[in-house]
C-alpha cells in the first residue's frame, strides 16, 4: 500500500493488513466513520476525520473529530479528551495521520508523543503535502494496521478525495426530465416537472456541495434562487455559492441577487476555467443545475463526474431537451452512465450513477 519510505525516514516495519485489526477495532473504526460524519457539512478544505482511543482492553478510552479548517484535528481531539490516559492507547482513525504542519502540527507526531502505541487508519491520505504519516509512526517504533474499512471512509469524503487527486471539484449533474427526456414544455414552462419529495431531497443535495452552477439561460427563464430551502420556502442551513456561467447580463432584481448566498458570475469562461477558478477558492463539490446547453458543454469536455436523475411519470412530447448536441452521430459514440443506484422518490424515480470511461467505437 506504502512506498519505500521518503528521505531519511527507515520504515522498521512494514505495514500491517486490515486482517491484522481485531474486531474491538473493526467495531472502533465504524464509530469513528460515524464520528467523521457528526462533522456537518460546512464548507472546508479539510477532510471529515474521526478518530476513537482504545485500551488494550479494547474498551474506549476517548473519541473527537474534526471540526473545521483551523480547529484540532480529529486525532488532536481525541488526545486532548483521553489526556494522560492515551498512552499505551491504540488510535483508530479514518484518515492517516497528517505528516504536515500546517494551521495545526502533524498530528503523526501528536500520537508519538502521547506515547501512542498501535494505530490503525481507513483511508490513506492522497494528499501529497500531509501524507506520510504512517512512516513517520512506524519510525517511532508504532505498531500500523492500514486500510480498516478505507471503502467506507472514503465514502465519507468522496468529493474532498476527488479534488486532491484531480486538482478540480467534482461535477454532480443534476436533471429533472419528464419520461421521454424533456425538462420543460414546449412553452417553456418547468414547475414542476417533479414532485415535492424529489424537490425537497435536491435541497438536500443543495446543502452537502459548495456551489451550484446554471447557465444565464436557465437564469433568465426560471429565475431560481439557488438557495436550501425547508419545506415552508425559507433559507435554512448553509447555503452553497451560486454560480452562473454566460454572457446575458442578470437583472439586478433577479432572486440570484438577493444576498442570501454567494454569487459568482463568468461571462466567458470554459467549464475548465470555471472549476479552475472555484478550486482556488477551495470549492470541491459543484452540483451542475443548468440547461441541455451548459450540460452539453460539461459533458463533451469530460467534465461530468457523476449523475442524479430525476424521473417524472409524464409524457411532454415536446420540449427542450436535458442535454444539447454532443456532436455524437452513432450509437457506438454514446457516452454510457454506470447506474450506481435507483430509487423512488415520491412519485418519481432517481437514477444515480457516474460517467464511464469513453469507449472505442463499436461495430454493428
Amino acid at each position: 500500500m506504502h512506498g519505500p519510505a521518503r528521505g531519511s525516514v527507515r520504515l522498521i516495519a512494514p505495514v500491517s493488513e486490515p486482517s491484522q485489526a481485531t474486531a474491538a477495532e473493526r467495531a472502533a473504526m465504524t464509530r469513528a466513520i460515524e464520528l467523521a460524519t457528526t462533522a456537518g457539512v460546512a464548507r472546508s478544505p479539510n477532510p471529515r476525520v474521526g478518530c476513537v482511543l482504545l485500551a488494550p482492553s479494547g474498551a474506549t478510552v476517548a473519541q473527537g473529530f474534526h471540526r473545521g479548517a483551523g480547529t484540532a484535528h480529529a486525532e488532536a481531539a481525541a488526545l486532548e479528551a483521553a489526556g494522560g490516559a492515551a498512552r499505551g492507547t491504540t488510535a483508530v482513525v479514518t484518515l492517516e495521520p497528517c505528516n504536515h504542519t500546517g494551521r495545526t502540527g502533524p498530528c503523526a507526531q501528536a500520537l508519538i508523543d502521547a506515547g501512542v502505541a498501535r494505530v490503525v487508519y481507513a483511508q490513506a491520505d492522497p494528499n501529497p503535502l500531509a501524507a506520510g504519516g504512517a512512516e513517520r509512526l512506524m519510525a517511532a517504533g508504532i505498531d500500523v494496521v492500514a486500510g480498516l474499512l478505507a471503502d467506507e471512509a472514503e465514502q465519507v469524503n468522496e468529493a474532498w478525495t476527488f479534488a486532491v487527486t484531480h486538482s478540480r471539484p467534482m461535477v454532480t449533474w443534476k436533471v429533472a426530465s419528464s419520461l421521454d427526456g424533456r425538462i420543460a414544455a414546449a412553452d417553456g414552462s418547468s414547475r414542476w416537472i417533479t414532485g415535492e419529495v424529489a424537490r425537497a431531497e435536491v435541497h438536500g443535495l443543495r446543502a452537502k456541495v459548495d456551489a451550484v452552477l446554471i447557465g444565464t439561460g436557465t437564469a433568465l427563464a426560471d429565475d431560481p434562487s439557488l438557495t436550501v430551502r425547508d419545506a415552508q420556502g425559507n433559507t435554512t442551513g448553509r447555503q452553497p455559492i451560486r454560480v452562473v456561467m454566460g454572457r446575458s447580463e442578470i437583472p439586478a432584481d433577479a432572486a440570484l441577487r438577493d444576498g442570501r448566498a454567494p454569487l459568482r458570475v463568468f461571462p466567458d469562461e470554459s467549464p475548465a476555467r470555471v472549476l479552475e477558478s472555484l478550486a482556488d477558492d477551495d470549492v470541491q463539490h459543484v452540483l451542475l443545475e443548468g440547461g441541455p446547453t451548459l450540460a452539453a458543454a460539461f459533458l463533451a469536455d469530460g467534465l461530468v463526474d457523476r449523475v442524479i436523475w430525476y424521473v417524472a411519470p409524464m409524457l411532454l412530447g415536446a420540449g427542450p431537451a436535458a442535454v444539447g448536441d454532443l456532436g455524437i452521430r452513432g450509437i457506438g459514440s454514446a457516452m454510457l452512465l454506470e447506474i450506481t443506484g435507483m430509487a423512488r422518490v415520491g412519485q418519481d424515480v432517481r437514477l444515480d450513477g457516474r460517467m464511464a470511461p469513453t469507449e472505442p467505437e463499436r461495430g454493428v
